[in-house]
């Protein structure tokens, strides 16, 4: 197994144990191939869930550009849920994670067609 492998798999693990998701292995395949080099970099492979920029920044590049969601108000509520399933005491919230049950939250599995 490559890294990228081994990454989806602690991913995979992070869901179920954290977030007590059944991973869709396909779809978290395509969500972590879709974050490229940034999954190997330690700052960037996870999300700052306390940052307002941070997250300023996951619903402007995420949610509105790859996933094609209109702006409003349910962005960051959506946001802000899924960082209290993954658990706001949880120091490595990995962004393909977050990006992984974004995409369930809102039903955009197409985005990855």
């Amino acid at each position: 197994m490559g890294k990228r492998d081994d990454l989806i798999a602690k991913y995979a693990e992070d869901l179920r144990t954290k977030c007590g998701m059944t991973p869709d292995m396909d779809l978290l395949t395509k969500v972590t191939i879709g974050c490229g080099p940034a999954i190997y970099n330690d700052d960037a492979s996870t999300v700052a869930g306390s940052q307002p920029s941070e997250l300023a920044t996951i619903k402007e590049n995420f949610l509105v550009k790859k996933l094609g969601l209109p702006d409003g108000p349910n962005l960051m509520e959506a946001i802000d849920s899924v960082i209290e399933t993954y658990g706001k005491s949880e120091r490595n919230k990995y962004r393909a994670v977050v990006y992984y049950m974004l995409t369930k939250h809102f039903g955009k599995e197409s985005a990855y067609g």
